[in-house]
């Protein structure tokens, strides 16, 4: 029985990547002409399907929303009932429809076409209604459903989603969209924190541990009990970083430490970590050397202390 599930589970998984290829191979210059004619609009994407289409241009109104394109979904049958209001001049309509055919979509098509907004129609019979109507018309190619009967839509679900991932991505790269401008979509849960700036979750200002080279370690080693990260930054007179006293360099030291300075315990030249810098890649740094926390130097001002990132500032906000 167990058996028979696999089967039916990588029967399914091929017939699905074999019409994603056929996809790839019919793509032609009506793809581009559809990211023209996004990146032309004034307004909102408008994304709009009936049933499954329905779903999945929810999905791809979302992944537009949040890689930069404004997008929403609107619902056909509801149009019909006052959400026509919901699009206008200066938008552009992305139309999903398997057969292009579908009833619901009628009035949609028909407000698009009196006040001239621009629609993309996605449908798998390049002489069904939608696709004449388009003004571009993205043709999905004749592919197996994976159901078996032919019936429930499968495949021509998994290419529709496909063709909206990559207007969306071709989108993005043309806009030169960044990690920093997909944050901003996305400030929350997981993908929120992968995306923190070490700007975002370091200590700053008297929060702080410093000292200067000549300072006492029994001063040191108050600071460093007092701010409580394990550590202290001893710059030179003038403000700048010459090293770090972590629990091991005192523990290294620990038969002189009554008469010594900071300048001779400290391990010189920290490592460190820019405050633009992703947050992910300061937990790195921190697994790779085994280490607690990074000193925060700004490329603005070369070799002054800007802050301090602990991994617990990290483990927070869900990363580590």
């Amino acid at each position: 029985m167990n058996k028979s599930f696999l089967d039916t589970a990588r029967r399914v998984i091929r017939i699905e990547a074999q019409a994603l290829e056929q996809l790839n191979a019919s793509l032609d210059e009506s793809f581009s002409r559809a990211v023209d004619l996004i990146l032309k609009a004034k307004g909102r994407v408008i994304v709009s399907g009936m049933g499954k289409s329905g779903h999945i241009a929810r999905k791809i109104a979302a992944t537009l929303a949040s890689t930069g394109t404004p997008a929403h979904f609107v619902h056909p049958a509801e149009a019909s009932h006052g959400d026509l209001g919901m699009m206008g001049q200066g938008d552009v309509v992305i139309m999903l429809s398997n057969s292009g055919e579908t009833p619901e979509l009628a009035d949609v098509i028909a407000h698009t076409r009196r006040f001239n907004i621009p629609m993309i129609g996605v449908a798998s019979r390049a002489e069904s209604t939608l696709l004449r109507q388009s003004d571009v018309a993205l043709v999905l190619p004749r592919a197996e459903e994976a159901c078996g009967t032919g019936v429930v839509p499968t495949s021509s679900t998994t290419m529709t989603l496909a063709l909206g991932d990559a207007l969306a991505v071709a989108l993005m790269e043309h806009r030169d969209f960044t990690p920093e401008h997909f944050r901003t979509f996305h400030p929350g849960g997981k993908l929120g924190a992968q995306l923190s700036r070490v700007a975002d979750l370091m200590h700053t200002g008297d929060a702080v541990p410093l000292v200067t080279e000549d300072t006492q370690m029994s001063t040191a080693l108050k600071v460093i009990g007092d701010k409580g990260f394990g550590v202290v930054a001893v710059t030179d007179r003038q403000g700048m970083l010459q090293g770090i006293v972590t629990n091991g360099d005192i523990s290294r030291h620990m038969d002189r430490l009554s008469t010594s300075k900071a300048r001779d315990v400290m391990t010189a030249s920290p490592v460190t970590i820019e405050p633009e810098a992703l947050a992910e890649k300061a937990v790195g740094i921190m697994n790779d050397r085994k280490i607690t926390c990074l000193l925060v130097v700004d490329p603005q001002a070369p070799g002054q202390v800007a802050g301090l990132i602990h991994i617990h500032d990290c483990l927070r906000v869900g990363l580590g």
